[in-house]
């Protein structure tokens, strides 16, 4: 089965949107929740489903690497001088060694 061309007037919704990379989780996250809605309604046509799928996929990444980036904020195993983990401590204060 070979991939057909898109027609001209059929090019990815995606420029309608914000770009991912500048939302903030709770923004991706109510985009993704209404990807997520559109499609699962079955009554999104095919081509509109796939580049759906795609922004869908990229809000999920973008969504992950906030919650990626803020958990390693928050908190980073501190080793103590057995090399063991001794505590927790912020991941902005500056290490003690």
């Amino acid at each position: 089965m070979t991939a057909r061309p898109r027609p001209v007037n059929a090019a990815p919704r995606m420029a309608e949107h914000p770009d991912i990379a500048a939302m903030s989780f709770e923004d991706a996250l109510k985009s993704l929740e209404d990807v997520v809605r559109r499609l699962e309604s079955g009554e999104t046509p095919l081509e509109e489903s796939i580049d759906l799928y795609t922004r869908g996929d990229a809000l999920r990444a973008h969504c992950q690497a906030r919650l990626d980036a803020a958990q390693a904020r928050i908190e980073a195993i501190v080793a103590g001088a057995d090399g063991k983990p001794a505590g927790l401590r912020p991941f902005d204060e500056p290490d003690a060694r």
